[in-house]
C-alpha cells in the first residue's frame, strides 16, 4: 500500500504516536512518504532518524514568525488557532505533487486537519483521507477552563472553545474516517458532528474509530536497577497545562499527606519546559522534590522510582506516561482520568484513586507493601505487552486503510469497531 502520511510536526521519540505508527508500518512493507514541517535545527536533525523508517521524507521549513502569522490570521476567519498553526503553502503544494502516486493519505492532529480542509486541497477529491484526530481538543479546552490556574490560558481556551467545537464537528464530515485514542474522545467527537452540518460527506460520527496508543516494548523494559523504595516520580511535559494543574495537585494537596506520615519520601518530576512558576512552587520543598528540566532518557528515573504517580485532574487521550512506566514494571498510582482510554484493572495492573486524601492513602499504602508493588508492577508490564504493541495497532490501522479503500473503490463497508 503506498501511504502519504501529513504530520505537522517532525515524528520523534518524543512525538511517538506517529513515529512508531511509520515505522511499523514500514516494517510491515508498506510504502510510506512522510509529508511534514520543521522549524529548528534540532528538528531538522530528526528528520535524519526518521528517513530510516520510512521510504521517502518531504519536509518543509516554517519559521515561527509564519506560525503566529497564520494565528493572527485565523483570528479573522473563524477558525481556531490551531488549526492554522502549521499550515504551509509549500508543504501543501508538495503533497498536492505526491498524490499521483498515493494509495490513502493520513493526516494527524487537528494542527493537520487543514490540509484536508482548506479549499487549496484537492486530497479527498480523489483518495481516501484518514484524519487520526489523536484527542478531541474542544473536550480538553473545556476541561482546562474549569481547571487551569493561570487566567490568560483559561482566556485562549475560552476564545477558542467555540471555534474549536465548529472545526472540529465540521471537519470529521471531511474524511473516510477519523482516529482517536480513547472512547471519551469518540464519544465528544460524535456529539460534535452530530450538531454540525455536514456539507461534504454525510458519514458523520460513524466513521470515528478508537486506536489506541502503543509504547516501544523493547525500549521501555524492567531492568536490573535497584528501585529507591521512598521515591515517587511524574513523567511528562511539565509546560503542558494538563501536567502543570496534575503536578500543582500533587504537590499542594497530595504530597503534604504522604509528607506527614513518610518525611523521607522523595518527588522527581522529570520532565521538559518547567514554568518558572512551577520551579518556585517546587523549591519550598527542595530538599524532598528535584524538577530534572529536559532528560535524554526518562527510563532511569521510571526504573529507580518504587512508584509512578499520574495525579491527572483533567486530560483527554491515551496517556503515554502511564504506559512507558507500566512497561518498565514500575507500579502505577493515578486517578481514574489518566488511565480512562485503558482496560487495565484497578487494584491489579495499576491503582486508581481520585481526591488529594485517597491518592496519598493509595501511595501510602504501596510504600509500605513491597510485594504489592511488586505484583503491580509485574501485572502492569503484562497488561501493556497484551494490549498496547505498536506493531497491533499498526496492523489493526492497516485494516482500516484497507477499509476506506475497498468503500472508495465501491466494496463493502465493514465498520471499525471501536
Amino acid at each position: 500500500m503506498r501511504i502519504l502520511y501529513i504530520v505537522p510536526y517532525v515524528p520523534s521519540l518524543i512525538r511517538v504516536r506517529p513515529f512508531n505508527l511509520i515505522r511499523q508500518l514500514h516494517a510491515r512493507g508498506h510504502h510510506v512518504t512522510v509529508a511534514t514541517i520543521w522549524t529548528n535545527e534540532h528538528e531538522r536533525q530528526e528528520l535524519q532518524e526518521l528517513a530510516h523508517h520510512c521510504s521517502a521524507v518531504k519536509a518543509v521549513f516554517l519559521a515561527p514568525w509564519r506560525s503566529l502569522v497564520n494565528c493572527g490570521r485565523a483570528l479573522f476567519t473563524g477558525e481556531p488557532l490551531q488549526a492554522r498553526y502549521s499550515w504551509s503553502s509549500d508543504l501543501m503544494a508538495e503533497i498536492n505533487r505526491l498524490l499521483h502516486d498515493i494509495d490513502v493519505v493520513h493526516i494527524e492532529h487537528l494542527r493537520g486537519a487543514q490540509y484536508n480542509v482548506d479549499p487549496r486541497s484537492r486530497l479527498s477529491d480523489t483518495l481516501p483521507v484518514v484524519w487520526d484526530s489523536v484527542d478531541c481538543i474542544s473536550d480538553l479546552f473545556e476541561q482546562a477552563i474549569r481547571h487551569r490556574r493561570d487566567r490568560v490560558g483559561r482566556w485562549i481556551n475560552r476564545v477558542e472553545l467555540s471555534r474549536t467545537r465548529s472545526y472540529e464537528g465540521r471537519a470529521v464530515s471531511r474524511f473516510d474516517r477519523v482516529l482517536v485514542t480513547s472512547a471519551n474522545d469518540k464519544a465528544a467527537l460524535q456529539a460534535l458532528s452530530s450538531a454540525a452540518p455536514h456539507a461534504t460527506r454525510g458519514a458523520g460520527g460513524d466513521t470515528i474509530a478508537v486506536l489506541s496508543n502503543g509504547v516501544d516494548l523493547d525500549y521501555f523494559r524492567p531492568a536490573q536497577d535497584e528501585r529507591n523504595p521512598d521515591t515517587l516520580v511524574f513523567s511528562g511535559k511539565l509546560s503542558y497545562h494538563a501536567n502543570e494543574t496534575a503536578v500543582r495537585h500533587l504537590l499542594t494537596a497530595i504530597m503534604p499527606r504522604v509528607w506527614a506520615a513518610r518525611p523521607g519520601v522523595r518527588l522527581v518530576l522529570a520532565g521538559k519546559d518547567p514554568s518558572s512558576d512551577l520551579r518556585r512552587l517546587a523549591a519550598k520543598w527542595a530538599s524532598r522534590v528535584e524538577i530534572t528540566g529536559t532528560v535524554p532518557d526518562v527510563r532511569p528515573y521510571l526504573r529507580r522510582a518504587a512508584l509512578a504517580v499520574a495525579p491527572l485532574v483533567y486530560g483527554v487521550g491515551c496517556q503515554n506516561k502511564v504506559l512507558e512506566a507500566m512497561a518498565c514494571g514500575t507500579p502505577v498510582v493515578a486517578t481514574s482520568r489518566a488511565v480512562g482510554a485503558l482496560t487495565a484493572r484497578p487494584g491489579r495492573d495499576a491503582v486508581v484513586a481520585d481526591g488529594a486524601e485517597p491518592f496519598a492513602d493509595a501511595v501510602l499504602g504501596l510504600l509500605d507493601d513491597p510485594q504489592q508493588r511488586f505484583e503491580i508492577g509485574r501485572a502492569g508490564r503484562a497488561y501493556v505487552e497484551a494490549h498496547h504493541q505498536w506493531d497491533r495497532i499498526a496492523a489493526r490501522l492497516e485494516t482500516i486503510y484497507e477499509d476506506v479503500l475497498a468503500v472508495r473503490r465501491g466494496g463493502r463497508l465493514e465498520r471499525v469497531a471501536g
